[in-house]
């Protein structure tokens, strides 16, 4: 499982980083949209965990190159912010599988991520 976390908070993204290795998943850990597109354009990735409120950059506009470059690439999104609670996120990006804060344990977070990043029988198919 290749995982890319979007997450200006770098300790933040360092422990969800680390969570998620233990499950052997190879993770890509950046801080800026600039930086996340950069790496979409370069690895193909099964999940990306995308803090919808990233200090540089769009997460949404994240989202929308995903869909286009890598559209089997489940994105779960992350917030510490009430904006999207009303799950009008899954409106505005085709691509999301879950919206959750981001103070979400990290154990459940590497778990929703773990699950989003099985391959589907489509993807396994190819």
């Amino acid at each position: 499982m290749h995982v890319l976390i979007a997450q200006s908070n770098e300790n933040l993204g360092m422990l969800w980083k680390q969570h998620l290795e233990r499950l052997c998943a190879h993770v890509t850990l950046v801080q800026t949209s600039d930086a996340a597109i950069a790496a979409l354009a370069e690895q193909e990735f099964d999940v990306i965990v995308l803090d919808l409120v990233l200090r540089e950059g769009s997460a949404l506009a994240v989202a929308d190159v995903a869909n286009y470059r890598q559209p089997r690439a489940n994105v779960v999104f992350v917030t510490n912010t009430t904006f999207f609670s009303d799950g009008s996120i899954f409106n505005h990006s085709p691509n999301a599988r879950a919206f959750i804060e981001s103070t979400t344990a990290p154990n459940d977070l590497a778990a929703i991520v773990e699950y989003y990043g099985q391959p589907s029988p489509d993807r396994a198919a190819q």
